[in-house]
């Protein structure tokens, strides 16, 4: 029996703890609160003492203190011990007056501080305040604070003055520095005017940093003039040397990783420069290296320089002072994924400009036909290829589209002999055909802008019904006058023919001639009259 009723106490006094606990559970924690004097922390409240909050213990603080005269705060301060519904604390006086009570539940756990310890120093902080509060109403201080406020304003703005005509001299002489090197260099490219342009815009933001530092320190020194805003410079004060502290040591603590950083690029860019210049002798036709022609040499030297180079960063990366900061890994993930989706064509279009320079089917100066554009290529670029017309119009074709259709080039097989044009004549048979050749090839020996030498020749290209198909070839220096040297042409074969009495023409005969239409054997080797 007696063991059945420990049973049960146990059980009644197990279920009115879990009670206890689910009632301080559900019990919100109330917020400590924080009693200030003269913008100065006094002392923080965090325990209700009978029914009272600490907010509202705060408010009945400040209320006490605003009915007190200037003559009741400079009253002596006093505390002493105090025990009140079993709970330990000190009682704060201001003269015969009873200010505050700060108890041992109000304390932080976490300074370990006693309670005669802790009265101790909010006692140092409350008179403190109190003698500030006193002395901020009383007018030679705030004169004083006034006139040292006048005085640091005044300073504030000479200073700005003086920054903003140095500032402006600097500038001035950077222009006349950029426009004398500019006037040297003549047409050539304006690095004169961007390196000018760059330290303009690098000395107006020194300008706004100045500006804004001296203002900071204006704001600083003015709240301190005054004892009640005295607080407030202090934070501001401690805030800028915080930050420069932080600064300083992360500028220290970067040094060795950007040194590494430094000597990583230079060996990538030495590396770069050395296998540069053994591109370069290849594309001068100084060196030969086997797989490795001198037209794509060029292309060869930026493909390996951007291996180098991407290989020198990748090393490089890790030591920068900013690569394992969250910002700095956000904005790579971010230029990653734009590059990701926006790079599908732009990579078609290098991979084509690739096929093009390592196929060596045109070359800057040579003169091709690509579908219905032809011209002369004008440049060759990593995206599209400018071609210049006939008509002096520059074409620019993507390379993925020259990849994808034939390209004539009728530079590249000629070399010195110069680009090679044709035009197509119909003459009938009875005509000889040695004759012909001789008038087409003298009407292209009068035609300016056609080379001589390798000399101009024609081919039959076929037997038709009625007539003889005949083409004549010459060569040309310069193929962007093809239509001019085409036109001066055709003009000198009319007048060849003309002036030999055979017409340029292709017979067609409704009736049978009664004789055969051929050249008689007299007449085979005959040769063009001299021209009148």
């Amino acid at each position: 029996m007696h063991r059945w009723l420990q049973i049960v106490r146990w059980a009644v006094i197990g279920g009115w703890m879990v009670l206890a606990l689910a009632a301080e559970a559900r019990e919100p924690a109330v917020p400590e609160a924080v009693f200030r004097l003269a913008n100065r922390e006094v002392v923080v409240l965090r325990t209700t003492i009978q029914g009272a909050t600490p907010e509202i213990r705060v408010r009945r603080i400040e209320e006490r203190l605003r009915q007190m005269s200037e003559a009741d705060l400079a009253q002596p301060l006093s505390r002493a011990p105090l025990v009140l519904d079993g709970r330990k604390g000190v009682v704060f006086n201001l003269g015969d007056r009873m200010m505050f009570i700060v108890y041992e539940s109000d304390l932080d756990e976490e300074l370990r501080q006693g309670l005669d310890e802790a009265a101790a120093a909010v006692e140092a902080r409350f008179g403190e305040a109190l003698a500030i509060r006193i002395e901020q109403g009383r007018g030679p201080v705030l004169l004083r604070g006034i006139l040292l406020s006048v005085l640091a304003t005044g300073l504030a703005l000479l200073t700005l003055w003086i920054i903003q005509r140095m500032m402006r001299l600097v500038l001035i002489r950077l222009r006349a520095r950029a426009h004398g090197a500019q006037q040297q260099v003549g047409r050539g490219v304006r690095w004169a005017e961007h390196i000018g342009l760059l330290f303009s815009r690098l000395a107006r933001l020194v300008l706004a940093f100045l500006w804004v530092s001296v203002a900071y320190l204006w704001f600083i020194y003015v709240l301190g003039a005054f004892p009640l805003t005295q607080p407030y410079a202090e934070k501001l004060s401690g805030f800028l040397v915080e930050l420069l502290g932080v600064l300083g040591h992360g500028a220290l603590s970067a040094v060795p990783g950007l040194l590494t950083a430094v000597v990583v690029l230079f060996l990538t860019k030495a590396v770069n420069d050395v296998v540069a210049n053994v591109f370069r002798n290849v594309d001068l036709g100084k060196s030969v290296i086997p797989g490795i022609h001198a037209d794509t040499a060029k292309a060869t030297r930026r493909l390996v320089g951007i291996l180098i180079w991407g290989f020198g960063l990748a090393v490089a990366y890790p030591y920068l002072p900013l690569a394992d900061s969250e910002a700095f890994k956000g904005l790579s993930v971010m230029f990653g994924f734009m590059l990701t989706l926006g790079s599908a064509g732009i990579v078609t279009q290098v991979m084509s400009g690739l096929v093009l320079i390592y196929s060596r089917a045109l070359r800057v100066g040579d003169f091709v036909s690509i579908g219905e554009v032809m011209g002369v290529v004008r440049e060759m670029g990593v995206l599209s290829t400018k071609v210049i017309n006939m008509r002096n119009e520059e074409i620019t074709i993507p390379n993925a589209v020259l990849v994808g259709n034939p390209i004539k080039n009728y530079s590249s097989a000629g070399g010195e002999r110069g680009a090679l044009i044709s035009t197509t004549v119909s003459i009938g048979y009875d005509t000889p055909w040695r004759k012909v050749h001789a008038m087409l090839i003298a009407a292209a020996g009068e035609t300016p802008g056609l080379r001589l030498e390798p000399a101009p020749f024609v081919m039959q290209k076929g037997l038709q019904d009625f007539y003889v198909e005949y083409e004549l070839y010459a060569y040309m220096d310069r193929p962007m006058e093809r239509v001019q040297v085409l036109s001066a042409l055709h003009g000198n074969i009319q007048d060849q023919f003309n002036a030999q009495g055979v017409q340029i023409m292709s017979p067609h005969f409704v009736l049978q001639p009664k004789k055969p239409v051929v050249v008689d054997r007299d007449n085979w080797c005959a040769e063009p009259a001299p021209p009148n």
